[in-house]
């Protein structure tokens, strides 16, 4: 078998059907779209989301809730994460660096340090947020706190 003599499976491959070249095509006259109406002229589209003159699911459903457009959205790590780094890897300064190459955060995010589970590593951090119970754990273990 060379590249020169691939070819596609027998029936894989159609000839395009050429609408609206003449009678004799089977594809002349109305060009395979019918009689008349919106959908056999040229131009025709149909609005998104149009159900034919029925109610549209968009207008049936209710709106509610809120969102609120001047949100701040943190990346959350608790302390048994920083605990469990400090531990495994070795790691007693973590930066945006450091928590980017171990997973924990990408480029752009915003992350804040939450005070769930035990730290006993003392531990120099920098991030964009700290909750209370957080620092107090930190500053009791030794470590540092740096908000960016």
């Amino acid at each position: 078998m060379y590249l020169s003599n691939l070819k596609p499976a027998k029936g894989a491959v159609h000839k395009k059907k050429r609408i609206g070249r003449g009678e004799g095509s089977g594809a002349g006259d109305t060009a395979t779209r019918g009689h008349k109406g919106a959908k056999s002229r040229s131009g025709y589209s149909r609005k998104p989301g149009f159900e034919g003159g029925q109610m549209p699911l968009v207008r049936r459903v209710p709106k509610y809730g809120f969102k609120n457009r001047n949100r701040v959205e943190y990346t959350p790590i608790n302390l048994d994460t920083l605990q469990n780094l400090a531990e495994n890897k070795g790691i007693d300064t973590f930066d945006q660096q450091v928590l980017i190459a171990n997973g924990l955060a990408s480029k752009n995010e915003l992350v804040k340090v939450l005070g769930r589970g035990k730290l006993t590593a003392k531990i120099n951090i920098t991030a964009n947020a700290f909750s209370d119970a957080a620092v107090k754990a930190i500053e009791a273990a030794g470590g540092t706190v740096n908000r960016i």
